[in-house]
């Protein structure tokens, strides 16, 4: 393979520039409710979140992402929103948000926040002025469809959060679409008044200073105007990434209800936006299981459609040298030019400790897991918590709060156990998270051994690892910005080089948990580097990996 071949051609498009900060930028999601509550009610709010940001800083992570924090009646806890312009009193105002904007620049912090346009609450102006009537200003803001001869609904399209996606209103008399809980209705992106009305939302936080945004739900924004029924899927293509295994909404192939091509003009015209405005960026989540990378390609290739893509694939799936290999051969192989923000975990998924580790070698494992992360090619998102290798909480059904758990219960027990407050102190009352009576959500009695006031005193901690490596990224530019090549390896190592203009890195990972021996080709020339973690081989050419161990070692041709 001729590397300097490959890097002409994809590198020279990569600016120097500070605006392409975003590239290989290292990201930590606060989900707010959860993070630090500043006025004792028991939720996080923006106040607390600004006392934290120190921590965040010294992560040495590059950006914050904050999932929702605006005005809404939380039925979804925030992701049902009813004013994109303000802030919900529970986590503060407009003041307290300019504050940790501001504070959080002064830290060399970029802020991304939640943009959902694909839905509103249902509380949301528009759509109580939509459902008044099919005449007026905003008749046709929302996807509102007659009901079939028998009264049944337009079609046979699913919620993701269980049930059919159309619910009957008695004021208008017609069904409107919902892809999620009833109290989100989509809006209708078929019209141009309301793609208008979303532009300027977001241009509004544009203005105040952010530095861009997630795109929620992404390829969820228009539908086929057709209203065809999606067809069913054969059961062995069903691979339940956007729905839990419970779900019927995994039986369908959605080619009608997202994913359509439309999508690409009004992605265009959000990165033109962005484009006003130097320096920021855009991250899509994509959600769509036969298409994931299709549509990645889609929507990220060139300079005119969202900077990043965030996927499913490495949410869920098997901790294998498989998967993984084969979630890369794809993105090249579909995708080369367009570029991936990678996660492990996030406030919808089980925390990947665990989903993936084996009981007793937990620590050992997040370890592991975020070498491998920070060494893959994109940008990467670390959940808050998961710096701490904390696990998923057993919520008890008396203390679900997530819809979604509650509807699907016993089976999928829904997001709460990845959303309980963080842990600060270990011996504090709610493990320094709030000084309220009770949280919003329990803490795990086992979370609290594992609190950031324990770890930072501990060289060996998973904490201080991820400082470690996030730092030693920091200071290898094949690893930020790198190309990536798959090495052959025996089975259970999952082994890839990364390379740059500067330099090549060899990176090996015992996925394994039993021994491995990986030995490198005769014309493979290394040298050990000071990388976290990482054993030395003092020129031998073959290693011996304990279970969940890493290599990583400087090529001396690229």
């Amino acid at each position: 393979m001729d590397h300097q071949a490959i890097l002409k051609n994809n590198l020279s498009s990569y600016s120097s520039s500070k605006n392409d900060w975003w590239r290989g930028a290292v990201i930590y999601q606060i989900y707010p409710r959860s993070f630090q509550d500043h006025n004792g009610d028991g939720v996080g709010d923006l106040v607390g979140i600004t006392q934290r940001l120190e921590y965040v800083c010294d992560l040495g992570v590059d950006a914050i992402w904050l999932s929702p924090f605006f005005t809404s009646p939380m039925k979804d806890f925030g992701y049902d929103v009813s004013n994109y312009r303000d802030v919900d009193p529970l986590f503060g105002s407009l003041r307290d948000f300019d504050q940790l904007l501001s504070k959080a620049h002064s830290l060399g912090l970029k802020v991304i926040i939640d943009q959902v346009i694909s839905h509103t609450s249902d509380k949301h102006s528009w759509f109580e002025q939509s459902r008044m009537s099919a005449f007026n200003d905003y008749s046709d803001w929302y996807v509102w469809e007659d009901a079939k001869p028998d009264g049944t609904a337009p079609n046979n399209w699913l919620s993701i959060f269980g049930g059919p996606a159309w619910t009957w209103d008695t004021t208008r008399e017609q069904y409107y679409l919902h892809n999620f809980l009833s109290e989100q209705p989509d809006l209708n992106f078929h019209n141009a008044e309301v793609r208008d009305a979303l532009i300027s939302e977001m241009r509004f936080w544009l203005e105040r200073g952010v530095d861009g945004f997630r795109l929620d739900t992404v390829n969820f924004y228009f539908h086929s105007q057709s209203l065809k029924d999606n067809p069913s899927l054969d059961k062995e293509k069903i691979n339940n990434t956007t729905a839990p295994s419970v779900n019927p909404y995994n039986f369908q192939n959605h080619i009608f209800d997202k994913s359509q091509p439309e999508n690409i003009d009004f992605i265009k015209r959000i990165r033109n936006l962005l484009d006003e405005f130097p320096g920021t960026t855009s991250v899509g989540e994509i959600g769509d299981e036969q298409r994931q990378i299709e549509l990645m390609a889609q929507y990220t290739s060139g300079d005119q459609h969202l900077h990043m893509a965030y996927t499913f694939d490495l949410l869920g799936g098997e901790f294998t040298p498989k998967h993984f290999s084969n979630s890369i051969s794809s993105m090249k192989e579909q995708a080369n030019d367009g570029w991936t923000c990678l996660a492990f975990s996030n406030h919808d998924v089980v925390r990947h400790v665990t989903r993936w580790a084996q009981h007793g070698l937990e620590d050992k494992f997040a370890k592991l897991a975020i070498a491998l992360l920070l060494c893959m090619r994109g940008s990467v998102c670390i959940y808050q918590g998961e710096e701490l290798g904390l696990s998923e909480a057993d919520i008890s059904f008396e203390d679900l709060v997530d819809p979604y758990g509650i509807k699907f219960w016993p089976r999928f027990k829904g997001r709460d156990g990845c959303r309980t407050p963080m842990v600060w102190q270990s011996l504090a009352h709610l493990g320094g998270f709030s000084n309220a009576k009770k949280s919003w959500l329990p803490i795990p009695a086992d979370h609290l051994s594992k609190a950031v006031d324990l770890q930072e005193e501990q060289p060996n901690s998973v904490l201080n690892f991820y400082k470690e490596f996030i730092k030693f990224r920091k200071n290898h530019s094949s690893l930020k910005i790198g190309e990536i090549e798959l090495l052959k390896a025996p089975e259970g190592i999952f082994a890839f080089k990364r390379f740059s203009q500067d330099a090549s890195l060899i990176c090996i990972f015992n996925m394994s948990e039993k021994e491995q021996v990986f030995e490198f080709p005769d014309d493979m020339k290394h040298e050990d580097i000071n990388a976290p973690g990482s054993k030395k081989l003092n020129g031998e050419r073959a290693v011996n990996l304990a279970p969940l161990e890493t290599y990583i070692a400087r090529s001396l041709e690229h």
